[in-house]
């Protein structure tokens, strides 16, 4: 095999060419190291670790030649940044984390790395997963490996590092996060698969927390069968998270069958919005048929308090955000600002936060606590937590009634230009959330498929919303539509 060609692999194959012992760890891995330094012009890796990545690689080797290796053995991976790894830098992309080294590892990347996957590197992300273009990461930009004619596109946010590596082969899969949409949003705008686990799947112990009760991990990679993989893996109860659940974790991938004979999809009529681009109601409506020739039923539903969705998310989002990074100080970890003669504990908080917070970090936090003050409380986040419950209510009813997953646009359009977001109102960047904010405010799983083109060549994603704890029979209903979809088409290279 070409050494080249080894990054363009998918897990599966990587997992079954190193069992047949077609390829080493240490080759897989040189491979995708080789790969990242080819690819700067993208600054999806913003801390590379070949050495940790080369020590793993041949213990990971060893581990396959006694011929007791996990599925994951062996695997390069990209690691977001919100991800606390012992020893090398994790800095959730902000400068108020500079130089900050864990002395601990995130109950994730200790499962990822018990069964011995390898860690090629930190990838790039918005600041404390706040954003939907990458474009508040104190590491600059990340780049979408596809583009517009010259210009340069976002890879979606706040996970675009991970979403820009896995595109672009750089590594065979990707840790990410998502709060309201920051997986699968940059799996759709990047031409990838990932998924939003039910909350409570996957521990959050170790990972930089934005909204606690919103934040999940999971899986983004060039395949569903993939992330059935990688889910696996990442998933499970962990006693050090309290929001964990002690249920078990199936096999993901050997759910994959592909049978959806009798299976109810959901259409729900309120996510046909007034706007919406043609390409995206005609990918909605190939979606549909899809999944009905696949001996699926389709059937029209309705989530009446979708369209409440996304303010009761900005709502409760910065609000729990607020509460999360009161801890950032200066005090024990991270940057420091420089005092002057006189200044006192309240000056070096100011000057620290001031100095050490990204401009849309110090947005959320100023809506979070203003939500949350004195006469406040009860007209903003009490209210929000209402219409939460409704929304959730509105899933509960739906999954009663028969329907086994819903089918939706992942984003309203395909990756838009960097820059072109940033300089507008902040409010037409919080509506590429518009379609998966739902999902976490129910607190179910999602998967973001890639299903098509554009008229400009690039990406589109469409997103099947399951049942709780029910990640098996969606990443079946996943397999198939992308079976269906025979979506093959990657990046042309220029970086």
């Amino acid at each position: 095999m070409i050494m080249s060609d080894l990054t363009k692999l998918t897990i599966a194959a990587a997992r079954d060419a190193l069992r047949r012992g077609d390829v080493t760890s240490a080759e897989l891995t040189q491979s995708c190291l080789a790969a990242i330094d080819g690819a700067d012009a993208l600054n999806a890796f913003v801390h590379k670790t070949p050495e940790v990545a080369t020590a793993q690689a041949a213990s990971a080797d060893d581990r396959i030649k006694s011929g007791e290796a996990p599925d994951l053995c062996g695997i390069p991976l990209g690691i977001k940044d919100l991800f606390c790894t012992k020893g090398v830098p994790s800095q959730a992309a902000s400068r108020i984390l500079d130089g900050f080294k864990p002395e601990y590892e995130s109950t994730v990347t200790t499962q990822l790395f018990e069964q011995g996957a390898v860690m090629l590197g930190k990838l790039n992300m918005d600041e404390f997963a706040m954003g939907s273009s990458n474009e508040t990461s104190v590491y600059g930009d990340a780049v979408n490996p596809w583009r517009d004619g010259q210009t340069q596109l976002t890879p979606g946010g706040s996970s675009g590092g991970s979403a820009s590596a896995v595109a672009a082969d750089l590594c065979l899969g990707a840790t990410g996060t998502d709060t309201g949409g920051s997986i699968r949003q940059p799996a759709a705008f990047t031409g990838i698969t990932g998924i939003k686990p039910t909350y409570g799947r996957v521990s959050r112990w170790g990972i930089v927390a934005f909204a606690s009760s919103l934040d999940q991990a999971g899986p983004m990679t060039k395949d569903v069968r993939d992330s059935a993989i990688l889910l696996r893996a990442m998933a499970g109860f962990d006693p050090k998270d309290s929001t964990s659940a002690d249920i078990p974790v199936p096999d993901f991938e050997a759910a994959l069958t592909g049978d959806i004979k009798g299976k109810v999809i959901g259409i729900p009529k309120e996510y046909r919005m007034d706007g919406m681009p043609a390409e995206i109601e005609k990918l909605w409506s190939d979606g549909t048929a899809m999944l009905r020739d696949a001996g699926a039923e389709i059937r029209d539903i309705s989530l009446p308090h979708t369209k409440y969705a996304l303010p009761a998310y900005y709502v409760i989002a910065p609000a729990e955000a607020s509460s999360n990074l009161a801890r950032y100080d200066g005090v024990r970890f991270g940057h420091r600002a420089k005092l002057e003669q006189g200044d006192g504990i309240t000056e070096m908080y100011e000057k620290t936060r001031a100095e050490g917070f990204g401009d849309e970090v110090k947005r959320r936090v100023m809506v979070g606590t203003y939500v949350l003050s004195a006469g406040f409380y009860d007209a903003y986040y009490n209210r929000a937590r209402r219409v939460r419950a409704l929304i959730k209510r509105d899933f509960d009813q739906v999954f009663a009634e028969g329907v086994d997953a819903i089918l939706t646009p992942a984003t309203p359009s395909s990756a838009f230009g960097l820059g072109t977001m940033a300089e507008a109102d902040p409010i037409s960047m919080y509506l590429n959330d518009v379609f998966t904010v739902t999902v976490n405010l129910a607190g179910l799983p999602g998967i973001s498929v890639p299903a098509g083109l554009d008229a400009k060549g690039l990406p589109l994603g469409l997103q099947l919303i399951g049942r709780p704890w029910e990640e098996a029979d969606l990443l079946n209903v996943a397999y198939s539509l992308e079976r269906a979809a025979g979506f093959v088409a990657k990046p042309d290279r220029w970086w």
